[in-house]
């Protein structure tokens, strides 16, 4: 029997450190719903682990990722600050995570400014929060006795001392804490002329009173997700005189200048509204120069708003100065920098190609239900477009959507053969040059003639924009789309007049470029600074309210995380149809 026994005990002992090892596993890593537009690359960088860390934990993710599918993330142990990430699991709620973190409602919600009671659900990822500070969670209250009674039976009648942060409130202190206002105050006299930044206030010990059982009931209760996030708030604020900086390498590149040409039109147009403005103007210099003097200057301190960079060595720095003194940055060239993942502050206008694409995809979908796409490889090879190419046709697979491929050289035979004419044909080339189009635009323009019962579109890219004027007859016998988050029609009132005030400021054209600088100037300076003199520290709880109308940029920002910046997924089609009809199609 004794060997039986050894046998059981050995098995024993290895199911118990299997768990364990399955354990210690699981508190490694946390759960991440993929959502759309995310790609791997956004994903480690929201997170700060490597993309094979991630690869290691969900083999097979390399090679596709679907929007709702969950991913295991690495805790990463490696940050300085400890923060950690969560997902919200079954049953859990605000008051419950400040227990178990040991820390306030309050350091939570500044730690995730996307998160509200609305969206406290299940699998969303948070992050949570350790100041190094010694906070007190929020407790239920448990006062028992009629007759005020302090706890304290030593000498000094603190508990703590708190050293008073920007924007905190008498409220948010004593809540904090686990205290009335009321003692707060009797323990601070100071307070009657108001809370000051960096004085330290004396945390008083709580004091008991005798209640009645339904009062204790009443007042054991665990406070709601909804009174903690409305206790959390903070008091908005109205900005009487913005203070605004541009960081652009002006002399460096004369696409600044353009852009700064434009930005002064906006100020004007909202000055004459009666916005006031104090506007600050920085040169950053080359691609190596240091921004550090610039931001070393005392009044960079008090910006509520700053624009730029354009280099992406200077995001890194501008970014980590705007966090740190709570500024909006508005970045309207990048659209490859990884800050927006974990700077709340930050809006980039220029959005991030995985999102560009998951949006057209989307909108390519519903605006061709029936379609046969056809694409057109191209000899010169163009990565970003590969990309594209194959995305769409992942999404097309998906929803049982016919694609064939044939070479931008192939024969008129070819091209027929490739035709239905039961569907809208759209011929898609893996190229977006000038070089392409001046290849396959005879040989379709052909087919179409030669065809004139079948339903063909040509479906291509934003830059196509700037050939406009060399082809566009054929844009419009070929039925074109493209899709832009850039795009304003000349012949629109609102495009005529920037033109004309800009020709009248400047006695110049703006360049022929993708988008117009001048153009995008004018957009992100207007509707930034509109948004702050409206609804001032409120402007990201009213964004969708932004009912402006920009000449050329379209603006639809969310945040990519509960704890990170906007990207703005604006994209719209430009079509050329057949009636020499120019149409922007807008999908909102």
């Amino acid at each position: 029997m004794k060997p039986i026994r050894r046998i059981l005990l050995s098995l024993l002992f290895l199911s118990l450190s299997y768990s364990g090892v399955l354990a210690q596993e699981a508190s490694s890593y946390f759960l991440h719903t993929i959502e759309k537009g995310q790609s791997l690359y956004s994903i480690s960088s929201m997170y700060e682990v490597s993309q094979a860390d991630i690869i290691k934990l969900n083999p097979g993710c390399e090679e596709k990722i679907v929007a709702g599918q969950a991913l295991r993330i690495p805790q990463n142990k490696t940050t300085q600050s400890q923060e950690k990430f969560h997902t919200i699991q079954p049953g859990e709620t605000l008051y419950k995570l400040t227990t178990t973190y040991k820390t306030s409602a309050k350091a939570i919600c500044e730690a995730n400014p996307g998160l509200s009671a609305e969206n406290f659900r299940v699998g969303q990822v948070i992050l949570i929060p350790t100041t190094g500070e010694t906070v007190t969670a929020v407790t239920p209250k448990t006062e028992v006795n009629n007759a005020v009674t302090p706890l304290n039976t030593g000498k000094s009648k603190c508990k703590d001392m708190h050293k008073v942060k920007r924007k905190e409130t008498i409220f948010s202190v004593s809540r904090e804490y686990g205290i009335t206002e009321e003692e707060l105050i009797a323990a601070n006299p100071e307070l009657l002329d108001g809370m000051k930044k960096g004085r330290f206030l004396c945390i008083p010990y709580p004091t008991q009173r005798i209640m009645t059982p339904k009062e204790i009931d009443k007042n054991t209760t665990p406070p709601s997700d909804s009174e903690l996030f409305r206790e959390s708030k903070q008091v908005p604020k109205n900005i009487g005189t913005i203070k605004a900086a541009i960081i652009l390498p002006f002399t460096q590149d004369r696409r600044m200048t353009e852009y700064y040409e434009g930005f002064l039109i906006a100020l004007d147009s909202l000055k004459r509204s009666g916005v006031s403005v104090d506007l600050y103007v920085y040169d950053s210099g080359s691609e190596n120069a240091s921004i550090a003097p610039i931001l070393a200057k005392e009044e960079m301190k008090r910006m509520n708003i700053i624009f730029g960079p354009l280099y992406q060595q200077h995001i890194k720095p501008l970014s980590t100065f705007a966090k740190k003194n709570d500024i909006r940055l508005i970045v309207p060239f990048s659209s490859k920098d990884s800050e927006v993942f974990n700077n709340a502050s930050i809006y980039q206008i220029n959005t991030p190609q995985s999102y560009l694409y998951s949006e057209v995809y989307e909108h390519f979908m519903r605006q061709f239900s029936n379609a046969n796409v056809v694409v057109l490889t191209s000899t010169h090879i163009d990565k970003e477009k590969e990309e594209f190419i194959n995305g769409l046709k992942q999404e097309l697979s998906r929803k049982g959507i016919a694609v064939k491929t044939v070479s931008e050289g192939a024969s008129q035979d070819v091209l027929k053969s490739a035709l239905r004419s039961d569907k809208e044909n759209i011929f898609i080339p893996t190229s977006g040059s000038n070089v392409t189009l001046i290849k396959i635009l005879p040989q379709l323009t052909l087919l179409v003639r030669d065809n004139p019962t079948a339903n063909i579109h040509l479906f291509g890219y934003p830059e196509w924009q700037t050939y406009t004027r060399d082809h566009l007859n054929s844009f419009f016998e070929l039925d074109t789309y493209f899709y832009s988050s850039f795009y304003t029609n000349n012949l629109l009132p609102s495009a005529i007049n920037f033109t004309n005030s800009y020709y009248k400021w400047y006695s110049k054209e703006m360049a022929n470029t993708y988008p117009k600088y001048g153009m995008l100037g004018f957009d992100t300076g207007y509707f930034f600074l509109k948004g702050l003199s409206r609804y001032g520290t409120e402007l990201e709880k009213n964004l969708s309210r932004m009912n402006l109308t920009p000449i050329q940029t379209g603006f639809k920002f969310q945040r990519v995380n509960n704890w990170g910046g906007f990207v703005n997924k604006k994209v719209f089609f430009v079509r050329f149809n057949k009636n020499f009809e120019l149409v922007k199609l807008d999908f909102e």
